[in-house]
């Protein structure tokens, strides 16, 4: 390991890492609550709570794709201590972007939601997503993988790469009423290429 490497990756594996880097993941959060009570959101603050949690929900699930690729080319294994709690910040944010929508856009009318779904495409995807990730967080504690056993588990977890597919489609779906699709295509080109890394190094292997 590079002596660069040697020094991030003690830094990564300190007892006061973990903590800081659940806080620094809890910012965003704490700062829309903010921005929400003191009416800093804009002219439209339930639209951009919404789509500020979804933003948020796709940049955590970039982040958690690749601990992998930065563990393996940075020479830092300490990295994969962090990927189970962030993992579950993908999952507390779009349970967060999911309570918004609910909240503000359909004022938790349970038929107006199951309508909404099934009438607009980017819902529908939006939803689909979230219940993967619901099976991602449940089975995301030690327990699970006993009782799955590993590589059942490793398999289930596979299913983060069609999660962050849909996520894409969710977005692009939604940019798509204003021609907008310069961000979706950073996120697509970010995703696209952590997949394929992952596929080189599979094919490596064999």
């Amino acid at each position: 390991m590079r002596p660069a490497g040697s020094k991030i990756n003690r830094w990564i594996g300190h007892a006061a890492a973990k903590p800081l880097v659940f806080l620094v993941a809890a910012l965003p959060f704490m700062w829309l609550l903010w921005a929400a009570f003191s009416n800093q959101l804009g002219a439209n603050p339930a639209e951009a709570l919404i789509r500020s949690l979804g933003d948020w929900t796709l940049r955590f699930l970039v982040l958690v794709l690749a601990v992998t690729p930065l563990r393996v080319i940075g020479g830092w294994p300490a990295l994969a201590r962090w990927r189970r709690m962030l993992g579950l910040f993908v999952f507390f944010y779009a349970c967060m972007h999911l309570l918004a929508y609910a909240w503000f856009d359909m004022e938790f009318d349970l038929a107006g939601i199951v309508a909404d779904i099934v009438k607009r495409p980017f819902i529908l995807v939006g939803f689909l997503g979230w219940l993967l990730l619901l099976a991602l967080a449940a089975t995301s504690f030690n327990r699970a993988i006993r009782t799955l056993g590993a590589q059942t588990w490793q398999r289930l977890h596979r299913m983060v790469y069609a999660v962050a597919g849909l996520a894409v489609l969710h977005f692009f779906w939604m940019r798509s009423g204003k021609n907008d699709y310069a961000e979706v295509a950073v996120y697509a080109a970010l995703l696209a290429a952590l997949l394929g890394w992952r596929l080189w190094r599979r094919l490596t292997r064999i």
